[in-house]
């Protein structure tokens, strides 16, 4: 089982380029939102099947949210590029801040030893699945050639921004709290 487990996150990393490849080169935005609803759907089988069956482990503390990062960046990515989007591309980016950030606050605390400041918090969970609801929404949109759901995710991914950001000062100020 723990292999089982292990190889779903391992999944979210190896299908992310083949999503962005979908996207950006050959405009296949159903079998993408289709790889990526698999995707997502891997991040909470993954942890729920480690957490009920006992199997977590270290590595799997690591890659997961690492996998997580990895799929929001080619999906910000693809996104950006397949609809020249300055937008998607800043809001997104600040996204990634937020991301190499938390990285670094969880290094940072692990060398303090002092990991609990930087455990996944229920809020982070719900930033997860919003950004997925997001990403999701614009491929649905793309598929469907629909401009109305697309300029929708638009403010559906500033909501995920700020919950973003909201989540990253939680992290910074539980880390250097005294």
């Amino acid at each position: 089982m723990n292999y089982f487990i292990q190889s779903l996150t391992y999944f979210r990393i190896l299908i992310s380029p083949i999503i962005f490849l979908l996207i950006t080169v050959y405009d296949s935005y159903g079998w993408a939102l289709f790889l990526f609803f698999l995707a997502s759907i891997s991040d909470y089988w993954d942890g729920f099947l480690a957490r009920k069956y006992k199997l977590e482990s270290t590595i799997g503390a690591v890659l997961d949210p690492i996998a997580d990062k990895i799929l929001v960046t080619f999906l910000i990515l693809a996104l950006s590029l397949e609809l020249s989007s300055i937008f998607i591309g800043m809001v997104g980016g600040l996204m990634l801040v937020r991301e190499f950030w938390v990285g670094a606050l969880r290094d940072y605390s692990a060398r303090q030893n002092n990991p609990d400041a930087t455990k996944v918090t229920l809020l982070a969970k719900i930033k997860t699945l919003i950004q997925f609801v997001t990403f999701s929404s614009y491929l649905f949109g793309l598929f469907l050639n629909n401009s109305l759901i697309l300029f929708s995710s638009n403010f559906v991914l500033f909501l995920a921004l700020i919950i973003t950001l909201q989540t990253g000062l939680s992290y910074t100020m539980s880390t250097f709290k005294q």
